[in-house]
């Protein structure tokens, strides 16, 4: 049906214009990264195709504006069992590429289910915590949604994708706090994940996850291996000074000193060619996208939206942290993308959608009276 026009009153233009300004920077950077790669003739191909997916999600977070969210609260059980379905389904029929399993190959189109997980994750939470408003004062009361969350992030941690697994950790704990939980419940939880950190140590890491580990705490400890990639982000960022050397001018990508820049390490490149003003003009536009979701939130007329568009708030947050985090050593490297910014077909359009959520979420802030 088409939108009443009360509803396209509400339509949050401010966030769509971070938005569009965040990925018109992310665009430029990319194509200054992808350019000159020598194992691309094309050097648009990387551009076009960032281009072409961010059309794709363009379009799908102006439909699900269409459709009114309360709709999702109803639908939340079938979210969840496509959430298990994918992620158990990539385990027996993904496509392993550099020593994990996490793409479903679907002719042109590879799905990456733990992007998809991400969104629905974030609708069935809010759905079981907004039915639980009020009622978050035992203990007991928080094990049906810390179950819920287990069994998706477990079957990603199997693929083996820790850094996504602890997206959903941080997603439970954040909206749990948002719907109300008590604090010693919640560091009842942190305290039990703390405990269980050597089993997680001795038995379930894989020998590069516990280097990644140990060279975050000492990027010299394997300069030419684990810890290349991060030594050499930081020499990139660190030799952007204060104005940059100016796009295309990289020397790290010129060079082809630093693998993975134009996916995980893109803020590597937006250091080095725009500097310490470019990188913190990125950071400001980050806060007020959060800052303008998260008044989003505040206008919610029901407890599920606030919670949605809480959900996204954290997701989003704390990818930027840590992806921002990984590339200068303050985080340990993880392959989580810079949301808007990273190339990446699955991860771009799920952000797109997320916050399509979010203006849905604002544009029915009121009820509407027929």
């Amino acid at each position: 049906m088409l939108l009443d026009r009360r509803l396209i009153k509400n339509f949050d233009f401010y966030l769509v214009l971070l938005l569009l300004a965040l990925c018109g920077v992310g665009m430029l950077t990319l194509y200054s990264a992808t350019h000159g790669m020598s194992d691309i003739p094309d050097p648009f191909y990387y551009l076009r195709r960032q281009l072409l997916w961010f059309g794709i999600g363009i379009g799908v977070m102006l439909l699900i504006c269409f459709v009114d969210y309360i709709n999702f609260q109803h639908w939340a059980r079938y979210f969840y069992a496509v959430t298990l379905v994918l992620l158990a389904a990539v385990l027996f029929i993904g496509r392993a590429a550099k020593g994990s399993m996490r793409w479903i190959p679907l002719g042109p189109f590879d799905l990456q289910p733990s992007e998809v997980a991400k969104i629905l994750m974030i609708i069935v939470l809010a759905k079981l915590l907004a039915d639980r408003e009020g009622k978050l004062n035992r203990f007991q009361d928080l094990l049906v949604p810390l179950l819920a969350t287990m069994v998706p992030m477990v079957l990603i941690f199997l693929q083996p994708d820790l850094g996504t697994s602890l997206v959903f950790i941080v997603l439970l704990l954040g909206l749990l706090y948002m719907a109300g939980a008590k604090r010693n419940h919640l560091l009842i939880i942190i305290g039990a994940g703390l405990a269980a950190f050597p089993l997680l140590w001795f038995k379930l890491l894989k020998d590069y996850q516990k280097m990644r580990l140990m060279v975050f705490l000492n990027p010299d400890l394997d300069p030419t291996e684990s810890g290349y990639q991060l030594l050499q982000s930081m020499i990139g960022i660190g030799s952007g000074g204060l104005t940059g050397k100016g796009l295309f001018n990289s020397t790290q990508v010129r060079l082809d000193f630093l693998p993975e820049h134009h996916t995980d390490f893109i803020f590597s490149v937006l250091g080095e060619e725009m500097g310490f003003l470019g990188a913190a003009g990125v950071l400001l536009l980050y806060f007020l996208l959060i800052y303008r979701i998260l008044w989003t939130a505040t206008q919610a007329k029901d407890q599920f939206g606030a919670l949605i568009c809480c959900g996204v708030a954290i997701i989003l947050s704390f990818q930027i942290l840590v992806n921002i985090g990984m590339t200068i050593s303050m985080m340990p490297v993880t392959g989580i993308p810079l949301p808007f910014m990273s190339y990446g077909n699955n991860a771009l359009l799920v952000n797109l959608m997320c916050i399509g959520l979010v203006l849905n979420v604002g544009m029915r802030r009121h009820k509407i009276q027929f």
